[in-house]
């Protein structure tokens, strides 16, 4: 069983670097119904790898000049707040309930993805500031609540709203999701148990499979491969509903 969740950890991180986000919310799905992890401890622990594994993709674009720093730096701020508060908001939640908020946002990505090549188009409206700052406040109560990074509404949100061109959105989304992160891991320390050591090594194969996965982004068909994903989020999302709704 450990061997599948590591080799299920390096896809994650696989998707990640390709899609900017995504891969992310099956983190929880993973540790919670292949390894046998609690839960709570899934959603705390699925925060790291997520962030670290962002982190280093972030890297490898920025390096590509995919990144743009300052819009990163105020939407993740934002969100950081959110994320913090969702965390410490997730105490007052039973795991199963968290479960299924996170089957609602899986089946919601889905749909999200499906539909992206029309909500991704660039944008030449002003920035709107206004909507900018309560969905980046949205996507952090999302990742402390449910351990999600939240980039299937990262990326629509930096072309649309804050006017990010397409190729350096999906960079940018990694870096405000290894905020986020960080923020909501914060807000679980002291909580919920962690397993240090286990911990360690599904990052670090979530790492190399992002690695992978950032320097074949210009190879891979990103229409199929988003369609495939949604499909795949459609079924897990449906399994999580059913297996904490009877």
């Amino acid at each position: 069983m450990l061997a599948l969740g590591l080799t299920l950890a390096a896809l994650i991180g696989l998707s990640l670097g390709l899609l900017g986000g995504g891969g992310s919310i099956l983190t929880v799905p993973v540790l919670v119904y292949v390894l046998g992890v609690g839960a709570k401890p899934a959603i705390a622990m699925s925060l790291p790898v997520v962030g670290v594994t962002s982190l280093i993709g972030a890297g490898m674009h920025w390096r590509r000049g995919n990144v743009s720093v300052p819009t990163a730096l105020v939407f993740g701020l934002i969100a950081m707040l959110g994320a913090f508060v969702g965390a410490k908001f997730a105490a007052f939640l039973s795991g199963a309930v968290q479960l299924v908020l996170l089957s609602v946002v899986m089946l919601g990505a889905a749909l999200s993805m499906l539909r992206g090549s029309r909500r991704e188009a660039e944008s030449t409206a002003p920035v709107r500031l206004a909507l900018l700052i309560p969905v980046a406040l949205g996507v952090g109560m999302l990742t402390g609540l449910v351990g999600i990074g939240g980039g299937f509404l990262v990326v629509p949100a930096l072309v649309l709203l804050a006017r990010v061109p397409m190729r350096q959105a999906v960079g940018t989304s990694l870096l405000v999701i290894a905020m986020n992160s960080a923020s909501g891991f914060a807000g679980y320390l002291g909580t919920v148990p962690f397993d240090w050591i286990f911990l360690a090594g599904f990052t670090s194969a979530a790492v190399a499979g992002a690695l992978v996965g950032t320097a074949l982004v210009s190879r891979v068909p990103q229409l199929a491969l988003k369609r495939g994903f949604s499909v795949l989020l459609l079924v897990m999302g449906a399994f999580v509903l059913y297996r904490n709704s009877f």
